[in-house]
């Protein structure tokens, strides 16, 4: 058998094989590369895309569509409603001046009111989130480092917080609002509404994530990195913002992506028993109540309100869990 000789790139040169080369990574670029493979997870957030743009070009889309949440074009226009105050048409009067139909009664336009009902659940769901995360964080970091009695004090808050009876707080609480700062005879402002809800969502829902954080943060400050910056005299300030907190990002953008479908569905609910948003601000909570005091004669109005909110909260849980799964692969689902 002939052994074949080297191949040679001239005089006394021989073609060696190309070692491969390996790029590293980042553990940000490791998460993507693992989330786009999910295709759950890729699904879910374009849904929650499409949510946010529309929650954002509501005004862009009611001056493409020609027509606003507030005007109540069945009383304007005859022939759109009859004697009972249903839409004339069938299917809750859908047609092609008229997308998802036209309110019962008032005669407002559905799909209109679906659209900025979007933005508003998500203005103070988004706001809430924020407040919530950040005191969160704040409450859970300085738990679980600081330890002794500030960590005692903080989590008898913490269990206090978590035991209240957040919903039936929140409807004995709001009239107090009102009548603190609005008299008998003059309308609640909208904005003082939606600064109540966002308050008093924040104030029953921090506490979670603060729980989460202070068990992480009791396990990572008896880590070797933490006593090492310790050793090298490094203040609490550089230990918590620059060993800490950069190892809690996953949880914490974990909770917040789970925290904002719930309090979407938190402030329809609130909207629903007659404590949130007020008319004419369109909301999707409102629209359910409306939907079932009508729902008899006109089953198209509460079908709206009703997939868009199952579709929002399903495709923002899956996409929280697409999160999850992509910053840890060994959790299994």
């Amino acid at each position: 058998m002939t052994i074949p000789a080297p191949a040679v790139a001239g005089p006394g040169k021989t073609l060696a094989a190309k070692a491969p080369e390996t790029a590293g990574r980042s553990p940000g670029r490791l998460m993507w590369l693992r989330f786009r493979r999910d295709r759950t997870g890729v699904a879910s957030a374009v849904v929650v895309i499409f949510f946010l743009l529309v929650a954002a070009l509501a005004p862009v889309i009611s001056w493409l569509y020609g027509k606003d949440p507030y005007t109540l074009y069945g009383q304007d226009t005859p022939g759109l409603l009859n004697d009972f105050g249903y839409p004339v048409l069938p299917n809750g009067g859908i047609s092609s001046e008229f997308w998802f139909g036209i309110e019962p009664n008032l005669g407002r336009d559905v799909f209109m009111q679906l659209v900025y009902g979007i933005r508003t659940s998500l203005l103070i769901a988004a706001a809430a989130t924020v407040l919530v995360t950040t005191i969160g964080i704040v409450m859970g970091i300085v738990a679980g480092y600081a330890g002794g009695k500030t960590d005692y004090a903080i989590g008898r808050v913490i269990d206090l917080t978590l035991s209240f009876p957040s919903t039936l707080f929140i409807i004995a609480f709001m009239p107090v609002v009102e009548n603190l700062f609005v008299s008998p005879d003059e309308e609640t402002p909208v904005w003082l509404r939606a600064v109540t809800l966002v308050i008093m969502l924040t104030a029953f829902q921090w506490a979670g994530i603060a729980r989460i954080l202070r068990g992480q943060v009791l396990s990572l400050r008896e880590r070797e990195f933490v006593e090492a910056a310790r050793v090298t005299g490094a203040s609490p300030a550089r230990i918590v913002f620059k060993e800490l907190l950069p190892n809690l990002w996953t949880p914490i953008l974990i909770q917040a992506t789970l925290l904002l479908p719930a309090l979407v569905t938190a402030e329809a609910a609130l909207s629903f028993l007659g404590v949130g948003m007020i008319e004419p601000i369109p909301d999707w909570g409102r629209m359910f109540l409306r939907g079932t005091q009508v729902y008899q004669n006109d089953i198209t109005y509460l079908m709206f309100p009703g997939v868009a909110l199952l579709v929002f909260v399903i495709a923002f849980n899956l996409l929280g869990d697409s999160v999850r799964d992509a910053f840890d692969p060994k959790i299994k689902r």
